[in-house]
C-alpha cells in the first residue's frame, strides 16, 4: 500500500471498517466480532470522527497484536500494513466460526462491536454453516488474463476516486482482491464486476428478461438474457423494461411531464436489490424480471437472508452480500443501507401506482402494478388537454412465441 491509498480506505465506519486511536487490549473484541462476521479493517492511529492522529510503528507494537490474535481461540487471522501514518489491520473471516477472545464471543452490528448473548451464541452454532460467498476467493480467475479493465475504469470513474492511482491498489483497497505471494487473487465479488467472461466463473451470473403476451408465460414476445457483470447487467434490465412498457405525457401549464407506466426509479432500486441480496450459492437459479400485460415481478433465489422475517422488511437491514452491497454503494448505485424497501414503497407512491407486493416462497419477489392514470388514458382517444395524461409510446416487439423453459 502507499500513502495516497489512505484517502480510499477512510469512509465511514461500517460493518467492515474500525477506527482505533491508538492500541488497547480492546482490540481483542474486534478481532474476535471481524472475524465472525465477514472480516474486515482495523485503522490504528485514526480517530473516531475519521481525522488521522497517526501512531507510532515498531516491533513491540506489532508483536502486541499478533499476541492479541494468536490468543483469539481460534486464532484470529490478521495481516498488517503501515498506510502513512496509520497501521492498517486487516482481519479476515474465520472459516472456523464462532471465534472468541478471553471476553467472550463478539460479532458485527453495523458499525459496532457487540458481544454474543447466550442465545445468540446458540443461534451462531446452528446458522453459520459457510463462508460469505461474495468474499470468497476464486481460485479460477487469473489477473491480468480474464480481467476487463473498460468495466474497471467505468467503475473507478463512477467512484469518484480520483488521482490515478495503480490499478491493483485499488482493487485490493475496495477488497475485490487480496496479493498474496506476489500474486492479486480475485474475491468473487471483484469478479461479478470486473471478469472479462463472468459466466465463465458462474454460470448463475445473469438476469433474464421476458415479456410475456398476457397474465402468464404461455407465450414469450421476447427474452434476452443479459450476462455482462453486475453493473452492465442492471442497466441492460432497466433498458429492457423501458423498451418494453409505454410512457404518457401530461401538459401543466404548457410545460410537458412525462408519465410512465411504472414507476423506474422503483424498479431500478427493485433489481440492484434483486442482485445485491440474491443467494450466489443458488447455482441453478438466477434474477428475472418479468413484464406481463398487468404487472412487473423482480425475483432473485434465496429467498431472504437468514435472520430476517417477512415482517422485517423494510424496517430491518441484513446485507446477504455486503461486499457487493459496498462496491454498489461506492458507484452510487444503492444508497444507505436498509433503505431499499422504503424507497421502493415511497417512490410507487410518489408515482401514484398501487402499493409493491412482497412474495417470499424460496424465491424473493417484488410485484409492480402500471399507474392507473396512464392505464385508463391509453385506453381512451388520444387527447392534449391541460392536466390530462397522453399516451405517447407502446411497446414494439418482434413476437417469438418461444415458451420460457421451467
Amino acid at each position: 500500500m502507499k500513502p495516497t491509498d489512505l484517502n480510499i480506505l477512510l469512509r465511514d465506519e461500517g460493518s467492515m471498517l474500525e477506527y482505533k486511536e491508538a492500541f488497547t487490549s480492546s482490540l481483542a473484541r474486534d478481532f474476535s466480532a471481524f472475524a465472525n462476521s465477514t472480516g474486515g479493517k482495523i485503522l490504528l492511529g485514526v480517530r473516531d470522527d475519521g481525522t488521522v492522529k497517526g501512531i507510532k510503528d515498531n516491533n513491540a507494537l506489532r508483536s502486541q497484536i499478533q499476541d492479541l490474535a494468536r490468543n483469539c481461540d481460534p486464532p484470529a487471522k490478521i495481516l498488517l500494513e503501515k498506510l502513512g501514518g496509520v497501521l492498517v489491520i486487516t482481519v479476515r473471516e474465520n472459516e472456523n466460526k464462532p471465534v472468541q477472545c478471553r471476553e467472550g464471543f463478539f460479532w458485527r452490528q453495523g458499525a459496532s462491536t457487540q458481544k454474543l448473548s447466550r442465545d445468540e451464541i446458540r443461534n451462531f452454532f446452528r446458522s453459520e454453516g459457510s463462508i460469505r460467498f461474495d468474499l470468497s476467493l476464486c481460485p479460477k480467475f487469473r489477473y491480468p488474463e480474464d480481467f476487463d479493465r473498460q468495466k474497471f475504469n467505468t467503475w473507478l470513474r463512477l467512484s469518484g476516486i480520483t488521482g490515478r492511482p495503480r490499478t491493483e491498489d485499488v482493487l485490493v483497497n475496495i477488497e475485490a482482491a487480496e496479493r498474496a505471494r506476489g500474486k492479486l487473487l480475485f474475491r468473487n465479488a471483484g469478479v461479478l464486476f470486473f471478469a472479462k467472461n463472468v459466466r465463465h466463473f458462474f454460470p448463475q451470473a445473469y438476469i433474464t428478461c421476458i415479456l410475456a403476451q398476457g397474465t402468464d408465460k404461455l407465450r414469450i414476445l421476447d427474452r434476452k438474457d443479459f450476462d455482462g457483470g453486475v453493473m452492465f447487467d442492471l442497466e441492460e434490465a432497466l433498458r429492457f423494461i423501458e423498451r418494453n412498457t409505454r410512457i404518457a405525457y401530461r401538459i401543466e401549464r404548457l410545460k410537458r411531464e412525462n408519465v410512465p407506466e411504472y414507476p423506474v426509479k422503483a424498479l431500478r432500486e427493485a433489481i440492484t436489490n434483486a442482485v445485491m441480496h440474491r443467494d450466489w450459492f443458488v447455482e441453478g437459479a438466477n434474477v428475472f424480471v418479468e413484464i406481463y400485460t398487468d404487472r412487473i415481478e423482480v425475483l432473485n433465489p434465496g429467498g431472504l437472508p437468514k435472520g430476517m422475517t417477512f415482517a422485517d422488511l423494510g424496517k430491518k437491514s441484513i446485507r446477504r452480500n455486503p461486499l457487493i452491497a459496498d462496491l454498489l454503494h461506492r458507484i452510487g448505485f444503492i444508497e444507505k443501507a436498509g433503505t431499499g424497501i422504503k424507497r421502493i414503497r415511497d417512490e410507487v407512491r410518489d408515482q401514484g401506482c398501487p402499493e409493491p407486493e412482497f412474495e417470499v416462497n424460496g424465491f424473493f419477489t417484488a410485484i409492480f402494478r402500471p399507474n392507473p392514470e396512464v392505464r385508463a388514458q391509453l385506453k381512451a382517444p388520444e387527447r392534449e388537454v391541460t392536466g390530462e395524461v397522453t399516451p405517447e409510446v407502446t411497446p414494439e416487439v418482434t413476437p417469438s412465441y418461444s415458451a420460457l423453459p421451467g
